[in-house]
């Protein structure tokens, strides 16, 4: 039953860090945004800091459990 639970778990957490890391902004955004003029804000380029800051805790977190999940898994098919 604790192995059925955990691979729930595991599944909707494998979903949930393929959802995470593809809403990140990737790092050649910043450079886009300077060639394009600076249209963004002040603001806005805060906003969007905040929110990738965000995923990136997010993605951090969810991967430390998504590891640990796997660990836990491995272990009980023993």
């Amino acid at each position: 039953m604790l192995y059925t639970v955990l691979s729930v778990i595991y599944a909707i957490a494998a979903v949930f860090l393929i959802a995470v890391v593809l809403l990140q902004s990737g790092k050649s955004a910043g450079l886009s945004g300077v060639i394009a003029g600076g249209a963004d804000t002040f603001l806005s380029k805060n906003k969007a800091k905040s929110a990738d800051a965000r995923l990136a805790k997010a993605t951090k977190w969810v991967a430390i459990v998504f590891l640990l999940l796997t660990l836990a898994l491995t272990l009980m098919a023993k």
